[in-house]
């Protein structure tokens, strides 16, 4: 169906500037603490044993909460609730950069997770139902795809600079201008569409089961990474997110008006983005962790120049989503340009397997990082305009939760996995060559550098699958026009069933 006029809103593109701004403050936040976090410690008395909570109380928060976030945002309004997002995380962050205390940061970190639930699935559907002409969304989303893959590494430039020149408080502070202009223009420019409210009530047990258990499951892999696998509690906790997120289903099947309608993720082409978003997120966050590890450590760099040395890499995904995604999505099936992205991506990871002490930076580590940009903005972008299209508007908001939950659920899972794996790899290699070792610093560095290698060949083979999963599941056609997509109505999925929904989605796209 064409779409009329009277549908496109005249502000849209000026909307598109602050709801990016939004999601730039969100995930360059996921990072920005990470190069901050020893001067934190070290001003604040925080313990070794309690360091971690700084990064796992956002983690839990967000994690736990998104898939409410998402459907308060369908139930109170999309607007409304970035506004809500917005201001309480600029005031989260303003309490996190006033801390006295490690109860203070901690609490003011876990703030802003529940605040950055509301405003992340918020963004993205606001971007949905604000594009909906093919041309347009591939451009909208080309950008915010850019600057959702590259955001984790705009942060590591930020925090580095903020840290070194001024003070670690600086990257909690900076995040307040970046939310006060978001809000400003999100009251005067953007527009919400009235048909795109949710009326139904929220769905109680639903969100206690599914914050409970993405809760358990994020908080089980970082307890995996710091007791071990087989440790009782990591046991317990992944058991208890097991028969949670079950139950979870369970009522979700049963329940008038679910949290997350099982019609959203049983779509054959939303969930392999869902899988292989997830699973592309697990290299992606462990490869972040790695190489700063190893340019400060091991190359000496300071955190600013550990910084700029990934710029290259988010060069490379503005470049694959908005010049190669962008350009090709509505005239090229999104498979075909998610799985070459991530084999690609998996490609720059394969060339970061060769570093060792003495590596070059512009003969090896370069070429690598714009490898995986090209190939992670390529991919990315595709993805997250599929994972909202052809949704329902009143489902819009839980679909977006559901982008940013295999994100965030990957991020906890590359983590843990990835540090684990290296942390014993490491310690193997120390024990096996700690008899012809010339000096102690060096076995050190060299038992770290393998490490980090056999991490990246384990998440070089988790790109290759990401790749596998969206070859196969992804079968719609491109977004370029002709008939309506599937709704995430009932019966989603063929062109004949979508006939019915056509005026409810307002969204075109051929249906393979």
């Amino acid at each position: 169906m064409p779409e009329t006029a009277n549908t496109v809103d005249p502000r849209r593109w000026k909307a598109l500037i602050f709801i990016a701004l939004a999601q730039l403050m969100v995930v360059l936040d996921a990072t920005i603490v990470n190069i901050a976090l020893p001067s934190a410690q070290a001003d604040l008395g925080i313990t070794d044993a309690n360091r971690q909570w700084v990064i796992t109380a956002y983690a839990l928060a967000f994690g736990g909460l998104l898939l409410f976030g998402g459907r308060v945002a369908d139930l109170w309004g999309r607007k409304r609730t970035f506004i809500i997002g917005l201001i309480g995380f600029a005031a989260a962050s303003a309490l996190g950069g006033a801390a006295a205390d490690q109860g203070m940061l901690l609490g003011a970190r876990a703030l802003q997770g529940v605040f950055g639930a509301l405003l992340a699935p918020a963004a993205l559907s606001l971007l949905a139902v604000t594009f909906t002409e093919a041309r347009e969304r591939a451009k909208a989303f080309g950008i915010f795809g850019a600057i959702a893959g590259g955001g984790g590494a705009v942060g590591l430039i930020l925090g580095g600079v903020l840290t070194e020149y001024m003070n670690w408080r600086w990257t909690f502070f900076v995040n307040i201008p970046f939310a006060v202009v978001a809000a400003t223009g999100a009251v005067l420019v953007i527009r919400e569409p009235a048909e795109g409210r949710n009326p139904s009530r929220l769905d109680i047990p639903g969100v206690i089961l599914a914050t409970l258990g993405l809760v358990s499951l994020v908080y089980g892999f970082t307890r995996a990474e710091s007791d071990g696998w087989l440790a009782g509690p990591t046991l317990g906790l992944f058991g208890a997110a097991a028969a949670l997120l079950l139950t979870f289903v369970l009522v979700e099947a049963k329940v008038k008006a679910p949290l997350l309608p099982l019609r959203v993720v049983a779509e054959r082409n939303r969930g392999g983005v869902y899988a292989s978003l997830g699973l592309a997120i697990i290299g992606m966050f462990g490869l972040f962790l790695f190489l700063t590890y190893y340019l400060q450590i091991v190359k000496g760099y300071t955190p600013v120049v550990t910084g700029l040395a990934f710029l290259p890499m988010i060069v490379g995904m503005i470049t694959g989503s908005t010049q190669i995604g962008a350009r090709l999505m509505t005239r090229v099936r999104p498979r075909l340009l998610m799985a070459p992205g991530f084999v690609v991506a998996a490609a720059g990871m394969l060339v970061l397997t060769r570093i060792d002490l003495d590596t070059s930076y512009p003969a090896l580590i370069l070429p690598a990082f714009l490898l995986l940009g090209l190939g992670m903005g390529t991919a990315f972008m595709p993805a997250m305009s599929l994972a909202t299209h052809g949704v329902q508007p009143r489902d819009a908001g839980v679909a977006s939760a559901m982008v940013n939950t295999s994100q965030q659920v990957g991020g906890a899972i590359g983590t843990a996995l990835l540090n684990t794996i290296a942390a014993s790899a490491t310690t193997a290699y120390a024990t096996s060559h700690a008899a012809g070792a010339p000096s102690r610093q060096l076995l050190k560095l060299a038992s770290m550098v393998h490490g980090y290698t056999t991490a990246i060949w384990w998440a070089v083979g988790i790109l290759v699958l990401a790749a596998a999963i969206a070859f196969v599941f992804v079968n719609t056609g491109h977004q370029g026009g002709g008939s309506p997509v599937a709704s995430s109505g009932e019966g989603a999925g063929t062109g004949a069933d979508a006939e019915g929904t056509e005026a409810e989605v307002q969204v075109p796209v051929m249906v393979h």
